[in-house]
């Protein structure tokens, strides 16, 4: 990386000021570490929550706070025209905030509104900017250079790229970095748009849509915390295996309060079975949520009978026809358990009508203790009954007629049978469910009692997967609150996926929201792209096809081979003799026997999702394809893509997602021919 023309006293200067930044962060840890949390009462609730809130305030701020060894306090300067900025003409720009002693910045959060220019100052909008100085850094986040961009010169020229390619070519290994030091302006655009409405990022493979993601939340929990901490920030993500990769990126950004979890574990309900692909696909099918309403709502009847009611030695009928007209008005006007709670009130309230008829002159409490009485009960246990999910699903998917009745036109034949439990359970209580379940017994739920769903903002990663019933599970917990949506059509590998981006925004709903494309791939080869993106005229030919904004010296080899283990073993150490992490992926079905094959020559690799930790366990991966959404790696060596197509109904879908998950180098190893596309 090229240094400033004072050279070596300069790059010294600026090392001695990281030094004293850290000095200044160790020095802001300890002031909070010594201070006492404050302690009101604690005798009554108002009193134990304000004492709990400034406990978990306290904890926040400590852990926000703590020096991360391999994390840089700054990685870029602005200097100003004189004036610009009061009392100061140039600002040292970092993941955090640092003051010193006496409360002056020292280093200034990326955040920060003064910190724009550094991502949208260019030489024709200079934004008072004199110069740009990016800094790199090693891995153990050691200052080993910089690149000063003048803005006052002639306009033109490519003045900080060759930073920009160094510190995305920067070998990895372990988990995910943050890009805040390479955002780029349309990025940066997407990460600073404003808490509402929601946004929805179309990012080709490359693009940084999930960096984009984790900085967007960052940057929102910077400028609308206290509106988010009230509902809180949830990230969900499509496996554990992609939420370990990223989990560092908002701790190195200080933000250590955010939940990152996937759909499973955020909707819990035990998953004991596995559906077929065809019966899942049905279950995530939009028409799922009329089919679910209808069948909860025939559990309600007719009154055959209407109340008859003793006050002493006083009797008030409400008859029969009347209690009919009270069921018809409410039936369907409002949540299952309100309408059954309504169902009382309106019974009782006729009750006290005649009452007050004979003279009487009853209260609320009168009404209330008619609408408990056995009488009215009596009836609406008959007519509207209790009921759970549980029960309304099992009706559903062991009744043949049952299910024909409520499904109408809407569900084909085909569709009903695969949707019929072949051995149905006994009874409710003892169903074992499924993962495509979940949601259905989620819908139901609300049906009967309708949730708050008071989460502040929701970010869904590798969100094209999702079925309409997985998304409306997650609006609903998102009611209020606002959702970045990340994904990439063309990387749609289940079924059961909701489609357009648009359908999947009405599904949050968040109709409102807006759609952004990244098209730009900083990340990946312009060779890879370009290779890649020969599928997408099958697999999502309304996408326009990405760009890279890098070439990289031998970035792609394609090499066919009867003896398929031996030519993977060779490309893995050849690609272990440079730096970087390597990763070998295949079709589920192959990977462990190539795990093994690997081993068996000497070579010490973690296989993906059977190893905890494992993209910190060593530079070498064994990766299933089908948790390779999301990762990045320096290497990456495919073997066999004819497996991976054939492995599953949108293969080509598979194999799209598993060729553009390299940063410097890919290597196709396959002995079967490659698809047709890809074949020239």
């Amino acid at each position: 990386m090229a240094e400033a023309p004072t050279g070596a006293a300069e790059l010294t200067a600026e090392r001695a000021f990281l030094t004293g930044a850290h000095a200044s962060l160790r020095r802001m840890y300890a002031d909070v570490l010594g201070r006492e949390i404050p302690v009101i009462g604690g005798e009554d609730n108002d009193e134990r929550f304000t004492n709990e809130a400034s406990q978990r305030a306290y904890e926040q701020r400590t852990k926000a706070l703590v020096d991360l060894p391999d994390v840089p306090l700054f990685f870029g300067r602005l200097d100003y025209e004189h004036g610009a900025i009061e009392g100061i003409d140039r600002i040292y720009i970092g993941r955090r905030h640092v003051h010193d002693g006496s409360g002056e910045p020292i280093v200034i959060d990326w955040r920060a509104p003064v910190s724009v220019p550094f991502y949208r100052a260019t030489q024709s909008d200079r934004q008072r900017v004199l110069l740009r100085r990016r800094y790199g850094f090693s891995d153990s986040a050691e200052l080993t250079g910089f690149e000063d961009e003048p803005l006052t010169g002639p306009v033109g020229g490519e003045q900080g790229d060759a930073f920009l390619r160094a510190e995305i070519e920067r070998p990895r290994t372990g988990p995910m970095r943050d890009i805040v030091a390479t955002i780029q302006p349309e990025q940066d655009d997407l990460v600073r748009a404003p808490l509402s409405p929601s946004v929805c990022v179309q990012g080709a493979p490359g693009t940084g849509k999930t960096a984009v993601g984790l900085h967007r939340v960052a940057y929102l929990l910077y400028t609308e915390r206290e509106r988010l901490s009230r509902g809180g920030v949830v990230i969900v993500g499509p496996n554990s295996s992609f939420l370990a990769y990223i989990r560092k990126v908002l701790p190195a950004l200080g933000e250590v309060d955010v939940r990152q979890i996937t759909i499973d574990e955020l909707i819990t309900h035990p998953i004991q079975v596995t559906d077929s692909l065809e019966t899942a696909r049905v279950k995530g099918d939009e028409r799922m949520p009329a089919l679910l309403g209808r069948a909860l709502w025939s559990f309600i009847g007719t009154p055959a009978e209407g109340v008859l009611y003793s006050k002493g030695a006083q009797r008030f009928r409400v008859h029969d026809y009347e209690a009919q007209e009270i069921v018809a008005a409410l039936k369907g006007s409002s949540g299952y358990a309100a309408g059954r709670n309504a169902l009382a009130q309106r019974l009782a309230h006729a009750v006290l009508v005649l009452m007050e008829q004979r003279g009487d002159s009853p209260d609320d409490r009168v009404q209330n203790a008619v609408a408990r009485s056995k009488p009215v009960m009596a009836l609406v246990n008959s007519v509207w009954p209790k009921v759970t999910p549980e029960q309304v699903l099992h009706r559903l998917l062991a009744d043949a007629e049952f299910l024909a009745e409520v499904a109408g036109d809407e569900l084909t034949k085909e569709e009903q049978t695969a949707l019929l439990w072949a051995k149905p359970p006994r009874s409710w209580k003892s169903a074992k469910w499924s993962a495509a379940d979940t949601p259905l017994l989620d819908e139901l739920d609300d049906l009967i009692e309708r949730k708050p769903g008071s989460l502040g903002h929701l970010v869904l990663d590798e969100a094209q997967d999702l079925s309409a019933m997985q998304l409306r599970a997650l609006g609903r917990r998102c009611r209020i609150g606002s959702a970045t949506v990340l994904g990439d059509i063309a990387q749609a590998t289940t079924p059961w996926a909701a489609g357009s981006w648009h359908r999947v925004l009405r599904h949050l709903d968040k109709s409102d929201g807006v759609v952004a494309e990244l098209d730009r791939g900083f990340r990946v080869p312009e060779q890879i792209i370009s290779f890649a993106a020969k599928l997408l005229p099958e697999i999502a030919p309304t996408l326009s096809v990405p760009t890279g904004v890098r070439t990289v010296a031998d970035a792609l080899s394609v090499v066919q081979t009867e003896a398929v283990g031996a030519a993977v073993i060779d490309a893995c150490r050849a690609a272990l003799a440079g730096e970087g992490s390597v990763a070998v992926i295949a079709a589920d079905a192959q990977i462990g026997a190539l795990r093994d094959e690997l081993v068996a020559a000497g070579l010490s690799v973690a296989l993906l999702g059977e190893v905890e930790d494992a993209m910190e366990n060593g530079r070498l991966i064994a990766v299933p394809a089908t948790l390779a959404k999301g990762l990045e790696f320096d290497t990456v060596v495919v073997a066999d893509p004819a497996q991976i197509v054939a492995a599953e109904p949108r293969g080509l879908h598979r194999l799209y997602v598993v060729l553009t998950r390299a940063v410097s180098r890919l290597h196709l190893v396959h002995a079967e021919p490659l698809p047709a596309a890809l074949a020239g």
